[in-house]
């Protein structure tokens, strides 16, 4: 384990303060990029956060966006953040790989949708993040930086462990069960997971109907930031509404009523994660916050309920859509698929069209019933895992807590700030869809007002 004085090594990168100091010259891009990669040089062998560093064309970037500051011309405010990109969404100039041997050394010669917007805004890509294979559940060897024994989670696994290393100031995600809210948890880091459609994933290699672009960041205010250059430049998916909102993160708002939600992970959540939520819990009351159980409301009930089988739904359903490709990837070479890959193809083989209707119909009624608390909170609460990080690279830990608001497609906040046998553990803020802004707000006091 990291010795204590070895983890307050960990310097987070916060953006959006040292940007503020680009403005009034006493700092530059090029100078928060060189700290990024010493911090790089220092962690990154101990964590294997990476698959692709480009360090040249970074630094030339920087160079770049530092001239364009000093202009006084900008062209965003995340104009020249260091940012990774997990290794399932496209990039011209890197390889995509997906975590799996059969793409080693691929190269689509594009960039994703989300990456075209980063470049317009004037973001730093630094380098591709690991995740697990197709973005699944098959690790790839990152370790948690809080402890290289254990998982840092996933399926992006690198881009928690870079951000909570202070190796990036942020990076892009992916989630379809808990792919972002986890690792989030597990690091230490702040996860934005906007409701499903919010941000255009052409050139994601997670093509599943649950999945969507989520940031990891070291504050909410550069997670919304990020995600918002990329909703104005490239849009939401086709069909989908982009993210909305304001141009800055949304302003602190104090809830008047909130529901907390068990999930079905309560069961699973230790002592201490299960202390940990009641104690912020009662924090909340004695601010004048009402929260909402399942004893004392009935559509919370109804809502605990609904979502009490999203786990099986969630899997069910993305085995269906992984059909095609796993199929022509077996064909391929099945030796270079994961038993976990080729298991998940076999179920999706024995299912049939009608089946998978009636999957999303069980989806869309969890969805209604879950809309109806809008009527009457402000949003949720919970835990963003059962607890930290389990030891052992061989999983990416248990999504019990995030899956339900995968299923549900609404945005979903986890934030650092309860721990679990002293090792981070997330507070998770969730909302309701297309509420993004509302959401992040929400949770923006949450995090101040704990944190006090």
């Amino acid at each position: 384990m990291l010795a204590p004085e070895r983890k307050g090594a960990f310097l987070p990168k916060p953006y959006l303060s040292a940007a503020a100091q680009f403005a009034a010259s006493n700092d530059t891009p090029r100078d928060l990029l060189e700290r990024c990669l010493a911090a790089i040089a220092e962690f990154e062998p101990q964590i294997g956060a990476f698959v692709h560093l480009d360090i040249p064309a970074a630094l030339q970037a920087a160079d770049r966006s530092t001239e364009r500051w000093r202009a006084g011309r900008p062209l965003s405010p995340i104009d020249g953040m260091p940012i990774g990109i997990k290794d399932i969404i496209e990039t011209a100039d890197m390889p995509t790989q997906m975590g799996s041997p059969l793409f080693d050394g691929y190269r689509s010669e594009r960039d994703a949708a989300s990456v075209v917007a980063l470049r317009a805004a004037g973001a730093v890509i630094l380098g591709k993040t690991v995740t697990t294979e197709f973005a699944a559940s098959e690790p790839r060897g990152t370790r948690n930086p809080w402890d290289p024994r254990r998982t840092p989670g996933g399926s992006s696994s690198g881009s928690a462990a870079a951000v909570a290393a202070g190796m990036l100031s942020t990076a892009l995600g992916t989630q379809v069960i808990g792919s972002t809210i986890r690792p989030a948890s597990y690091c230490g880091c702040v996860g934005f997971k906007p409701s499903v459609g919010a941000l255009n994933r052409l050139g994601s290699h997670d093509y599943l109907s649950q999945s969507c672009t989520g940031v990891l960041a070291t504050t909410l205010e550069d997670a919304w930031q990020v995600a918002y250059e990329i909703a104005v430049r490239a849009g939401g998916d086709p069909g989908y509404p982009a993210l909305s909102g304001p141009a800055q993160a949304p302003a602190a708002k104090k809830p008047q009523r909130l529901a907390f939600l068990e999930t079905g992970g309560w069961s699973a959540a230790t002592a201490d994660a299960k202390q940990g939520m009641q104690d912020a819990l009662a924090r909340f009351k004695a601010a004048g916050i009402e929260i909402l159980t399942r004893g004392s409301n009935a559509k919370v009930a109804a809502a605990e309920t609904a979502i009490a089988g999203a786990w099986p739904v969630s899997t069910k359903i993305n085995e269906w859509e992984s059909r095609w490709p796993l199929n022509i990837y077996r064909d391929r070479d099945a030796n270079k698929l994961s038993k976990r890959m080729l298991d998940r193809l076999v179920h999706a083989e024995a299912m049939r069209p009608a089946d998978y209707s009636l999957l999303l119909e069980e989806r869309e009624m969890v969805r209604r019933i879950y809309a109806e608390l809008a009527s009457e909170c402000d949003g949720c609460v919970t835990l963003s895992a059962p607890a930290a990080a389990p030891i052992g690279l061989h999983s990416t830990g248990d999504a019990a807590f995030a899956v339900a608001f995968s299923l549900l497609g609404v945005p979903a906040v986890s934030l650092p700030r309860l721990q679990d046998d002293g090792l981070p553990l997330g507070l998770q803020v969730t909302g309701f869809a297309q509420g993004d802004a509302a959401t992040v707000a929400v949770a923006a006091w949450l995090g101040h007002a704990d944190a006090q």
